[in-house]
């Protein structure tokens, strides 16, 4: 009989888990230190720049931690991630709005300049609550839960699956972008929503604040790693690779597999919410760009690149490609499509399990130990 797993031991056996929380929880003492202590003039010094691109790439992390958790494991290949990631972005923007209250350009103490601008009259009525942030933060878990609840309910009951499924949540994430590039939606359109103030009464532009959002980054990546490992070690994570593996078998044993796939996918929409909260106040802005189709595809080279079904394979992804987004990006710009073109295709002819899975190859491991295995792409 399988012993249920706790919080406790749902680490028990993951080497590349345990690493990486822990250089998580030594980077959560050493950016504090290297940024408030230390003085400006060391060359041990962490300016603000990096802490802000540090955080960044952890909601990164998060982000396509989620998407490996149905991808990897479940074998639900989402291209509308990105959609997931926005609305939580736009919750926690919609607050950062209204927190900078008459600090605006146009002096008004309730609506956003955007809307004066557009000569709106009044507040609209999804906009009310925003002012508070325990409301905000459950509009980052319910916006996007929500949407993956009805859209998930849809599709998995209808049995859409493979590229179809592919296609569709591509289609979604699409037709959002273009709904919320529209005026009248009332989301900022095309410049979205920037120019925040404070975030629950601190300048978001001191050091302080921004370390404050480096070390919130950390804990949620720690806490969504953890709770996947925990569902995936559970019974729960039993059915799913099963229903990844074989589901016409899993559907015959009787087990109703669409509502195992509609929970884990609302699971990952929370995650992917949670880490797009994150990131729009490290870097001050959200628009409807974020809603572009070509970032959900972004999202699955991080995960291929690192790993699929390893969680901490798809983390690592995230930071490796985006540092060198940053890099390239900066010296060679019109390189940087060119080059992750390629890393895909590489990827996808010769390491078909990723970055994780080549170091398990180059390295001697004791026979059973699979800390660092990824499982075989499902057909």
């Amino acid at each position: 009989m399988q012993r249920r797993p706790t919080l406790l031991t749902a680490l028990a056996g993951d080497r590349g888990g345990m690493i990486m929380l822990a250089l998580l929880a030594i980077a959560a003492v050493v950016v504090p230190v290297a940024t408030l202590l230390v003085p400006a003039g060391s060359a041990l010094h962490m300016s603000t720049y990096t802490v802000t691109l540090l955080g960044k790439y952890l909601t990164y992390a998060l982000l396509a931690l989620a998407l490996d958790l149905i991808w990897g494991y479940c074998g639900i290949l989402s291209l509308g991630h990105g959609a997931f990631f926005a609305l939580g972005g736009y919750a926690m923007g919609m607050y950062l709005m209204r927190e900078i209250g008459a600090r605006g350009v146009y002096g008004n103490p309730v609506l956003p300049d955007f809307m004066v601008f557009l000569n709106w009259k009044s507040l609209p009525w999804y906009w009310y609550g925003f002012d508070h942030f325990w409301f905000a933060a459950a509009m980052v878990v319910l916006a996007p839960g929500l949407l993956a609840l009805v859209f998930g309910w849809l599709t998995f009951r209808s049995r859409v699956s493979g590229v179809y499924l592919s296609i569709i949540t591509q289609a979604l994430t699409y037709a959002l972008m273009l709904a919320f590039f529209r005026n009248e939606m009332g989301f900022g359109g095309n410049n979205g929503l920037t120019d925040f103030k404070d975030i629950l009464g601190f300048n978001i532009q001191s050091d302080a604040t921004r370390v404050g959002l480096f070390l919130a980054s950390a804990a949620a990546l720690a806490a969504g790693y953890w709770i996947a490992r925990f569902i995936l070690r559970s019974r729960l994570g039993a059915v799913v690779t099963a229903v990844r593996d074989a589901e016409p078998r899993a559907r015959f044993l009787g087990y109703q597999t669409e509502h195992y796939k509609l929970w884990v996918f609302v699971l990952s929409a929370v995650l992917a919410g949670v880490a797009g909260a994150l990131y729009v106040p490290q870097v001050g802005i959200i628009n409807p760009s974020e809603f572009s189709p070509l970032n959900s595809i972004e999202m699955v080279v991080w995960v291929a690149v690192g790993g699929r079904g390893t969680l901490f394979g798809a983390a690592l992804g995230a930071v490796l490609v985006n540092y060198a987004k940053t890099y390239l990006t900066g010296a060679l710009p019109e390189v940087w499509l060119f080059a992750l073109g390629a890393l895909f295709i590489l990827v996808t002819l010769f390491l078909p399990r990723g970055v994780i899975g080549l170091a398990a190859r180059m390295r001697r491991r004791p026979k059973g130990d699979a800390a660092f295995a990824a499982p075989e792409p499902p057909e």
